[in-house]
């Protein structure tokens, strides 16, 4: 038996605790739930790099005017107290670090004193469930700062380009360009969910024609509210990477180019929402016309049954009303006959089959009418 694709549930947000409403600007609240923090630190030229686990914020300090690209690596927001450190090492503004902690944020992008603020949401693929978690990037000099709600391997892939000897222009580039790399894969991480919706559709549609369901149209609805929630997700990331492909503060023209090639990516990901959108409303429209076209089959076959043994029902309500042979001759003479029963069966079975000839003859019973042999 053939293994059947994945198909992804529904989305699973995480609905985190907004601030209590009258409650001062800048305020941080970390979540109970939220996974402790991890501080990694990374630091490169064209010709060096050095790696740190950061425990202890102070150890920033030293790697600062030292080398011309520093990323901080934060994962989990646990700690607000490290959180709340490395903004007061940056001159993070408290709102930037308010919007940080409460991952409930749209994509945006805003500019600072001397930072560069941007918010995404990414879909992290689970074995069961689909996520959405926000990162937040700050671009503050020759200093990245990526924040991830947990760990995760998301940002491996930079990381190693990083690491290799010869690695390319993201070791001969300024910081801005390491957050494009960041950005873009961010951005990147859309395809692979796409492409599962696609396989989810696909399956959905071989099946709705030969056997639909009312399982298989509720996961039809479920997967159209996941691509509803995308498209809202998306929607904002195209405004966001467009504000970037133009004049901002540290980043260089160069970079700008490579954000353009960003932004059409972000733009291929909503048109292709919206043709998975489009695809999940016609196999609920060819869901409702076969269970339609199986509704008609069946009446068909039903009527068919009736048509029929109506006829015969009529020659045997006329041979049931027992009417007096010997007062007259007119009166059931068959009654007297001595094949008077076999002639009664024989009569029904011919309707019978006279009706089913005709049937056939006009394509009812799968047959070819006359119209469709010219």
């Amino acid at each position: 038996m053939a293994q059947q694709p994945h198909r992804p549930s529904l989305l699973k947000i995480r609905r985190r605790k907004r601030s209590a409403p009258g409650t001062p600007p800048g305020t941080l609240v970390s979540h109970p739930d939220a996974s402790p923090t991890t501080i990694d630190l990374v630091a490169y030229s064209a010709d060096n790099i050095e790696e740190r686990v950061v425990t202890d914020i102070e150890q920033i300090r030293g790697f600062l005017g030292r080398w011309p690209v520093i990323w901080i690596r934060v994962a989990g927001l646990g700690s607000i107290e490290m959180i709340h450190s490395l903004g007061e090492l940056f001159s993070l503004h408290p709102l930037m670090l308010e919007d940080i902690i409460n991952v409930h944020q749209r994509a945006k992008v805003e500019e600072y004193d001397k930072s560069l603020f941007i918010v995404t949401q990414c879909p992290r693929a689970h074995e069961t469930h689909m996520q959405m978690e926000q990162t937040s990037l700050v671009l503050a000099g020759g200093v990245v700062l990526s924040f991830q709600e947990q760990p995760s391997s998301l940002f491996d892939p930079v990381s190693q380009r990083i690491q290799q000897r010869k690695g390319g222009r993201i070791r001969l580039s300024q910081a801005d360009y390491l957050a494009y790399a960041l950005l873009d894969t961010i951005i990147d991480g859309y395809f692979p969910i796409l492409d599962q919706f696609s396989e989810a559709l696909d399956h959905f549609e071989e099946k709705v024609i030969f056997n639909p369901d009312q399982i298989m149209i509720n996961r039809i609805h479920g997967l159209k509210r996941d691509l509803l929630h995308l498209r809202r997700i998306a929607w904002p990331l195209r405004d966001a990477v467009n504000s970037l492909t133009r004049e901002k503060a540290g980043v260089t023209e160069s970079t700008r180019v490579y954000l353009r090639d960003c932004y059409d990516h972000v733009v291929n990901i909503i048109e292709i929402l919206e043709s998975h959108r489009e695809r999940g409303s016609d196999l609920i429209n060819i869901y409702l016309s076969s269970v339609s076209n199986k509704m008609n089959e069946v009446m068909k076959v039903l009527t068919i049954i009736a048509t029929v043994f109506m006829p015969i029902g009529v020659v045997a309500g006329i041979y049931g009303m027992n009417f007096n042979s010997a007062a007259s001759p007119y009166n059931m003479p068959e009654l007297g006959w001595r094949f008077g029963y076999p002639f009664a069966l024989g009569l029904m079975a011919a309707i019978a089959v006279g009706f089913m000839i005709f049937f056939r003859r006009r394509g009812w019973l799968g047959g070819k009418s006359r119209k469709e042999n010219f």
